[in-house]
């Protein structure tokens, strides 16, 4: 994710800018529910994230309440961050009850291919179609079984080289996959591929910047039928308010809160003006 270009490109394919601005204002009208099975480390960053955007964020991640809720939530997130066996059965029980209700759902498979627990649940997860997959390009290499990994949350490979994988996944579980990194990548199905060249480095040197944006995913995803563009107007809005943020920020720390106010502030003539679309190869 990097700077906004001067002469922003701003539509690919069936994907618009202006599609992207009005899921926003649709976002700050509905107020989404979003039910986050999330990692440890996140938690409190995801559901700052979710509030300030203008959804509404529930963490309920024990078994048999994972269940109860699904149906209720306008769309769930499932993070493999830091799994326990208690998350663990909650997750697929989410996942159950959401296909069951018709409530979309998105899963970050957080570090998979060398951990052995995470990555046979999300070889579970993944087999029940969630509508939407993000992750980085080791993870979802890994997860199409073709690597093994990253070093933890970190990627080791550039979103490029997941395209193929990628592919792979989507048209194999019908999921769209959005591959993070300097430029994020967001594959269909049918193997078109939209490209989000927004947002900024210091998104990396913060914890939860990318696991946040599972959930700011999950919530564009209740607004509309479509998860590709769900997943470019999530990612555009994300990292637009990134750069807005680090024009205002002196480091990392500062970042944190300055994003905060940034997903607070930005408005749907925002993404209209400054978000950049590549069609991808």
């Amino acid at each position: 994710m990097h700077q906004v270009q001067e002469n922003p490109t701003q539509a690919v394919g069936p994907v618009t800018a202006e599609d992207c601005a009005l899921l926003l204002a649709a976002l700050r009208d509905a107020v989404p529910l979003v039910q986050c099975i999330t990692n440890a480390v996140v938690t409190n960053v995801t559901a700052n994230v979710l509030l300030a955007l203008g959804a509404a964020p529930a963490m309920v991640d024990i078994p048999g309440e994972a269940r109860q809720f699904a149906p209720v939530a306008s769309a769930v997130l499932v993070n493999l961050g830091t799994p326990t066996g208690s998350q663990r059965e909650a997750m697929l029980e989410a996942a159950d009850a959401a296909n069951g209700a018709g409530t979309p759902w998105v899963l970050d498979p957080v570090a998979v291919g060398f951990l052995t627990v995470r990555t046979q649940t999300a070889a579970e997860l993944v087999a029940l179609r969630p509508g939407i997959i993000r992750g980085n390009a080791s993870e979802i290499i890994a997860l199409a079984g073709a690597g093994a990994g990253g070093r933890g949350v970190d990627s080791l490979d550039e979103p490029a080289a997941a395209l193929d994988a990628a592919r792979l996944l989507a048209s194999r579980h019908g999921s769209v996959v959005a591959v993070s990194g300097a430029v994020d990548m967001i594959v269909a199905p049918s193997g078109a591929v939209v490209g989000v060249a927004n947002g900024t480095p210091l998104l990396t040197q913060v914890t939860g910047g990318g696991c946040a944006l599972g959930a700011v995913m999950a919530a564009f995803a209740a607004l509309t039928e479509d998860p590709l563009l769900a997943a470019v107007a999530a990612t555009g809005a994300y990292t637009i308010a990134a750069e807005h943020a680090a024009a205002v920020a002196s480091g990392p720390g500062t970042f944190g809160a300055q994003f905060l106010d940034a997903l607070s502030a930005i408005t749907p003539d925002d993404v209209r003006r400054r978000l950049t679309l590549q069609a991808g190869s």
